[in-house]
């Protein structure tokens, strides 16, 4: 499914930057760096640091509240530290990007993989060939793991920049009450009003990390009609390949009650973070109809999970500093008014 349909694209958005401005909430703790946006990625780095992509000029360091360029690469949507000063980034075509992933440290940027490519060659889960790799996971050994939102895949490219796929993710029929309650129907007139009770929406996988016991943990955004609560996170057995989720033995769900997930990240105590884009879907932000996203602690062994912050507009990452600290991304799609803030 195209990345402009999947989920709420930067051309809808953008469109809504005015009226977003005056609703952006004031600077509390935020980084200091004018990021241009939009701001997907959210990493900490071995030495402490953090660092974010922004899509629009590249990779920011950020080291006591002040953010500098790291590195340009415009079109990057998520960021892997692999050492000091050492990081895998990732680049998508929906924003600019070339579909690739990189080495990046400082003075250098070396391709590693077109993952473009390999959806035009592969197409793992055999829809539309479409590709827009969101999220970049480190393994130990020099290799890593790629979310492709488009492509409905996790993919593994290896140290020599073989890429291969770990799992596909399934498309599900879910209730349109979300898309025609944000739409006003039935009185609006739109095409949405008459849809059938039932539609069926892509995955969208936007977020990989890896567990405690090495699982890799998969979220998804989940595509039109945009529902609440439907949200899938994913656990796939460590070393898993050619995993049709939905039926291998090897993918599992473990929680499905998230709405528009974007993001999940591992702390040092072992608890999952799991980041929603907005609790009332992204449909609803886009529609500016949202409640601001949420980021929730969850036990990695049962899921369990506490709201930690919410009302959050758009908070599109998070990471947790080697101190417990956590961080996340908040007007991340608003140009000049993104914040890397931590959660109080």
């Amino acid at each position: 499914m195209p990345a402009s349909s999947a989920r709420c694209s930067s051309a809808s958005l953008l469109s809504l930057i005015a009226l977003l401005l005056l609703a952006a909430s004031a600077r509390t703790d935020a980084v200091i760096y004018p990021f241009t946006t939009p701001v997907f990625g959210l990493a900490t780095s071995p030495d402490g640091s953090v660092v974010a992509a922004d899509a629009g000029i590249g990779i920011i360091e950020i080291r006591k509240g002040i953010g500098t360029v790291f590195a340009q690469l415009p079109g990057v949507t998520d960021i892997a530290p692999i050492g000091r000063g050492d990081m895998f980034a990732i680049t998508s075509p929906a924003f600019g990007g070339e579909g690739k992933m990189f080495r990046v440290s400082r003075g250098s940027t070396r391709e590693i993989a077109n993952l473009l490519d390999f959806e035009t060659r592969v197409n793992p889960d055999r829809g539309e060939i479409d590709s827009d790799p969101f999220d970049v996971e480190a393994l130990t050994g020099g290799s890593a793991l790629v979310a492709d939102a488009a492509a409905n895949a996790l993919l593994i490219v290896d140290q020599r920049g073989t890429v291969d796929w770990v799992a596909s993710f399934p498309a599900e029929s879910v209730s349109t009450e979300n898309a025609k309650k944000i739409s006003e129907c039935p009185g609006s007139g739109r095409a949405i009003c008459s849809a059938p009770d039932q539609l069926v929406a892509q995955a969208v996988p936007t977020s990989v990390a890896i567990g405690p016991d090495g699982s890799y943990y998969v979220g998804e955004l989940k595509g039109f009609p945009a529902p609440k609560n439907r949200s899938r996170i994913w656990k796939i057995d460590a070393g898993a390949r050619h995993a049709v989720c939905g039926s291998s033995p090897s993918c599992h769900i473990v929680a499905n009650t998230f709405t528009s997930v974007i993001d999940l990240t591992f702390g040092p105590s072992g608890k999952l973070y799991v980041v929603e884009l907005d609790t009332e879907s992204w449909l609803a932000m886009e529609a500016m109809k949202g409640a601001g996203g949420a980021v929730s602690a969850c036990n990695a062994s049962t899921l369990s999970c506490t709201k930690v912050a919410s009302g959050i507009l758009m908070s599109t990452a998070a990471t947790v500093g080697q101190d417990g600290t956590v961080w996340v991304v908040k007007n991340a799609l608003i140009p000049g008014g993104a914040d890397v803030v931590p959660i109080p």
